[in-house]
């Protein structure tokens, strides 16, 4: 819905208040997003794929796959909506980051979309400056080290030295030194 929100020049927050005031969805079901995360989503939604598949309704789960890249496309479309409002790069630009793990309130940073969209942005040279009071320095550097479903591995066949470099990334303790001259939040 953000997409198309975007593409037509309406408010999402408006098309999600109207929609949320059906009892059967509620207000807090639709909230635009980078893109959902966390350990289970994900994976529940690719068990039913595997269960659709199996029970020969390939129609249905190529509806569920499409879930699964829909919300891929939101992360890079989001990565391409920041390089594209910077003049076409973030190279050498301090992009301040609030939030790295899945949702609020955890330190969970399991499939977070925060992953994808700082590779993203590291993709063009961008100098990331993250914030979350949940999250260690150690996690977020091994999160942006590991390659895609890398966390489904055991611990010993994780990389043991990031591979971004720290010249690109800092993890800062304060929001306030997190936005400090940054080009965008």
């Amino acid at each position: 819905m953000s997409a198309l929100c975007e593409a037509t020049g309406a408010d999402v927050s408006q098309v999600s208040h109207s929609i949320g005031t059906d009892s059967r969805i509620g207000p807090k079901f639709l909230n635009a997003s980078v893109g959902f995360g966390g350990s289970c989503f994900q994976k529940d939604i690719l068990n039913l794929v595997y269960i659709c598949e199996c029970n020969g309704l390939p129609e249905v789960a190529n509806y569920w796959k499409q879930v699964i890249k829909v919300n891929d496309y939101q992360k890079s479309r989001f990565v391409n909506r920041v390089v594209s409002s910077m003049f076409n790069t973030v190279s050498g630009k301090k992009i301040a980051v609030l939030g790295f793990a899945f949702k609020k309130d955890t330190g969970d940073t399991r499939e977070t979309p925060a992953i994808d969209v700082c590779k993203g942005l590291l993709g063009d040279k961008a100098k990331l400056s993250i914030y979350d009071p949940q999250v260690s320095e150690e996690q977020i550097l091994k999160d942006l080290a590991m390659k895609k479903f890398d966390w489904d591995h055991p611990a010993h066949l994780q990389p043991t030295s990031p591979t971004t470099s720290n010249k690109q990334v800092s993890v800062v303790w304060d929001a306030y030194e997190a936005i400090k001259d940054a080009h965008g939040v």
